[in-house]
């Protein structure tokens, strides 16, 4: 019997009862900053492990959808997301929308110093009290503005109807500007153009690209004014759950993993913006400093009047992250 035993105890069922299983569910393709970086999280997680981890990659919404896999993760029916920053806003942590403050980050030195340092850490914390942990930033870049006709001056968006996300802050800049802001999802957002229903929108360009925006807006304007960036997260209790040197070697996996999705991100937004130049279909203006000095002063009033709802101190530390980086934020 004790051999019956051990025979148990070694045999294939054994081992795969003793694998852990990590769901990772995105919305985006395969073929995309987040979709290759969720791939490469997976092989290397696999190898780190020596296939004591798996983890099952399920892209295009084929598990969740967008507004479901949040409340998935905290049940505990997924154990991984990366989903965009500006979705811990409706979750209850308002101090994410901060990353959708316009020129909040002069540039990537300053948002990586944000992103990995105390500051990105401190938002992590945040996101505990709903059983939810933050392991890394991924990009998605920074974002340009596209209209049906050029956005030069800050007065060639008075009455347009500017296309967002939902967001309070997204809202408030095109207000700045004296637009009007339309809140679509971005599955409509192709059809709105074409149709008139919106004049223009904001996005980085290689969405603009892949969702062939550029085909039905004459100018794009290389302004750099946002930010578009994503969490991958975890659900907690199934990741303290987990042997101390798991989640060193799944750590290790995580940051290797990050670095190639985030140099993948600016690779194809420089890739895309390329390819519309090359299609002719849309006219790309690059902002002079002049015109890029006006934008800034009408949309930084937008960080003064969000403050009381992301959180003044959280703005503050960002700018002492700017002037260390040597940039001066006011």
């Amino acid at each position: 019997m004790a051999g019956l035993g051990t025979l148990a105890l070694h045999s294939p069922l054994s081992y795969a009862q003793q694998q852990i299983v990590i769901k990772f569910s995105h919305v985006v393709a395969n073929d995309t900053p987040k979709g290759k970086g969720a791939e490469r999280f997976k092989e290397l997680a696999e190898k780190a492990t020596k296939g004591r981890v798996k983890v099952e990659v399920y892209p295009n919404s084929t598990l969740y959808k967008d507004k479901e896999e949040l409340e998935a993760l905290q049940l505990g029916s997924v154990q991984m997301l990366a989903p965009s920053l500006a979705k811990f806003g409706p979750l209850g942590v308002k101090e994410y929308e901060v990353f959708d403050l316009p020129y909040i980050f002069p540039n990537t030195t300053v948002l990586k110093r944000v992103t990995e340092g105390p500051v990105g850490q401190s938002l992590f914390q945040k996101l505990e009290s709903k059983g939810i942990k933050g392991l890394a930033y991924w990009d998605n870049g920074m974002k340009v503005m596209t209209a049906n006709k050029p956005l030069h001056k800050v007065s060639d968006f008075r009455a347009l109807k500017m296309r967002i996300q939902s967001s309070k802050v997204l809202d408030e800049q095109f207000r700045a500007l004296k637009a009007n802001p339309q809140v679509l999802a971005f599955s409509e957002v192709y059809t709105a153009m074409q149709t008139g229903v919106v004049d223009g929108s904001e996005n980085t360009p290689s969405n603009v690209y892949t969702q062939k925006m550029h085909e039905v807006q004459s100018n794009l304007t290389v302004s750099d004014h946002g930010y578009i960036g994503y969490a991958v997260i975890v659900n907690k209790k199934f990741w303290d759950s987990l042997p101390a040197d798991v989640r060193t070697q799944l750590e290790g996996a995580m940051k290797e993993a990050t670095v190639y999705a985030n140099t993948i991100a600016q690779k194809e937004n420089d890739d895309a913006l390329a390819a519309i130049k090359a299609s002719g279909k849309t006219k790309v203006y690059y902002l002079s400093d002049e015109e890029k000095t006006e934008w800034r002063k009408a949309l930084m009033t937008v960080h003064k009047s969000m403050a009381p709802r992301v959180g003044k101190d959280l703005i503050d530390a960002i700018y002492k992250e700017s002037e260390a980086a040597g940039v001066k934020m006011n």
